[in-house]
């Protein structure tokens, strides 16, 4: 009876949102001691071209858009700030209870979000209730949301100047080796949340996860439904092997980005939820900024069909 109810509820669809990078600005004044790092590098970097390219009016109008299609549940996929100064954390704190509450709302972090040694904790301390478990572990977590069970790993670490690098860890790795062949026995839809992409991007080799390979070979072995990250700032969708087939690796662009040449502008994505092990469903919708209009226009892509 436990078994035909789990079928039950795994049946009906769910509707998960996906949107990644928000880079919130500006950029807090920072103290002169905070600027003798890589944070000098990338203050340079934000007022030279990143502050033009991320705004927080378009932020705003991707939230907005995506509250109105009322989601179960949001993912976001970290970089929420930008040169990880100690005062960019709380504001971030409070844009996120914008986004949701932490029930609604699952983070991961990014490499932003750990930029220098110094504030190693500082996600966990302002952003913890969102990146944490149902049974309250941290990563690998898992949150279980109607049919679906969201993994959330970590692939953030401080790096040297001009390195954007992420890495799992042995630790980490094998935990979720664990929580894959838990949740294979369960009749739910595996979400892994990642900020970086498991498959590196041509020209991108310093902005790399680091151990990737093992990361897509325990998804080989043990599989899962599906993989969401952020970092390239693109919409992206890979195919990685599975044990039954292929497992799709979707990307979205920064939601920030404002329409030009620099980046693809904001987006988020949906992905519509249905059926049941051995006959899930899984469509997504893309929507955000449309080229040709000006201001915030809401555009709707075409679904793709990424399971079923």
């Amino acid at each position: 009876m436990l078994w035909r109810a789990a079928l039950a509820i795994s049946s009906a669809m769910f509707l998960l949102a996906h949107l990644s990078d928000p880079h919130l600005g500006p950029i807090p004044t920072p103290r002169l001691a905070e600027l003798f790092n890589k944070r000098g590098l990338g203050l340079i970097n934000w007022y030279r071209k990143r502050h033009r390219h991320h705004r927080r009016d378009v932020l705003d109008a991707i939230v907005q858009d995506m509250h109105r299609q009322a989601p179960e549940h949001i993912a976001v996929t970290g970089d929420l700030v930008n040169i990880s100064l100690d005062s960019e954390f709380a504001p971030a704190a409070r844009w996120l209870d914008q986004v949701g509450t932490p029930e609604h709302v699952t983070l991961v972090p990014g490499n932003h979000d750990a930029y220098v040694r110094h504030v190693a904790g500082h996600a966990a301390q302002h952003w913890g209730e969102f990146m944490r478990g149902d049974d309250g572990a941290a990563f690998p977590f898992v949150r279980r949301r109607g049919p679906v069970a969201i993994i959330g790993l970590t692939t953030s670490l401080p790096t040297g100047p001009l390195m954007a690098t992420g890495r799992l860890g042995p630790g980490q790795l094998a935990r979720l080796a664990e929580v894959l062949v838990t949740l294979a026995r369960e009749p739910v839809f595996r979400v892994v949340l990642i900020h970086h992409p498991p498959i590196p991007s041509r020209g991108h080799y310093m902005k790399r996860l680091i151990d990737a390979p093992i990361l897509r070979a325990l998804l080989a072995e043990h599989g899962a439904e599906l993989l969401l990250h952020g970092h390239n700032h693109e919409q992206q969708l890979a195919w990685l092997d599975g044990p039954h087939g292929r497992i799709p690796a979707v990307g979205v662009p920064s939601a920030s980005a404002i329409i030009s040449d620099h980046d693809e502008p904001a987006a988020y994505n949906l992905y519509r939820i249905s059926g049941a092990p051995g006959a899930w469903r899984c469509a997504m919708t893309s929507r955000g900024l449309s080229n040709g209009h000006d201001g915030v226009t809401d555009l709707t892509r075409h679904p793709l069909k990424l399971v079923g």
